[in-house]
């Protein structure tokens, strides 16, 4: 799954992007879970196994 992919699913799951980054890297919130995550802005690259499925625990989807 590339970034951008994943930016559209967490945006259609009702997670927000912040308008704060960190390091850089955007920052997400979760009404699910109640927790602030980061993604990267590499858009086009894909998305490491490790770094989506935290990114999916935090987020509280199933995606």
């Amino acid at each position: 799954m590339k970034y951008k992919e994943l930016h559209r699913i967490l945006k259609k799951g009702g997670c927000i992007q912040l308008p704060k980054q960190t390091a850089g890297h955007p920052t997400w919130y979760s009404p699910t879970t109640g927790m602030e995550f980061t993604t990267s802005n590499h858009g086009t690259k894909e998305v490491a196994r490790g770094t989506l499925n935290s990114i999916r625990k935090m987020s509280g989807l199933d995606f």
